[in-house]
């Protein structure tokens, strides 16, 4: 399996739309969005002008599968928290998911430098937070109700890995290394 990791372009944005209003998408994101073409171009003028965030669009084997990014990027504190979704269904699997997210955590702390990543997962999302433990993140504290979508209320799970949690981990493990190529305002 090639997987790339590459910038936004306009081009993409009627692909992430869709993947991102997807039922099967939207259920485990904090927001059921509405989205329309020209709010999209909108969304990616802001985002290359944010230095807290950075979104890039996963590829594998030469085919757009879905999208990872950073947010609340804190230099200070040396926080940040991120995101992703596979929005090509014939491209998810177990392996994708973990080559992803350990990579994560190596461009977070080996390259960005940051000590800690922490990010919110819906509690019922049960396989996604076995996940999240497999490549060595941890529960920190579960939010009863913590997102309310459409009139219901969600519990979250935080979850959270450092910098030297991750370094102890990464030695135990085997993954094909991908690139996060720097993206530019």
């Amino acid at each position: 399996m090639s997987i790339i990791l590459r910038a936004i372009e306009e081009a993409d944005l009627e692909m992430i739309m869709n993947w991102r209003m997807d039922p099967e998408i939207t259920k485990w994101m904090s927001t059921d969005p509405k989205l329309t073409l020209d709010g999209q171009r909108k969304w990616l003028a802001t985002i290359r002008n944010n230095p807290a965030v950075s979104y890039w669009v996963i590829v594998v084997d030469g085919t757009p599968a879905g999208v990872i990014n950073l947010a609340d990027m804190n230099i200070e504190k040396g926080e940040c928290s991120w995101g992703y979704y596979v929005g090509d269904k014939k491209l998810r699997s177990l392996k994708l998911a973990m080559y992803l997210e350990m990579n994560l955590y190596d461009h977070v702390f080996c390259t960005l430098g940051f000590e800690k990543l922490q990010y919110p997962v819906f509690s019922m999302n049960a396989g996604v937070i076995k996940l999240h433990e497999m490549c060595g993140s941890r529960i920190v504290e579960e939010i009863q109700g913590g997102i309310v979508k459409e009139q219901t209320a969600y519990d979250v799970t935080i979850m959270c890995n450092t910098k030297d949690e991750w370094l102890a981990k990464r030695e135990t493990v085997n993954y094909e290394k991908i690139e996060f190529p720097k993206v530019s305002a």
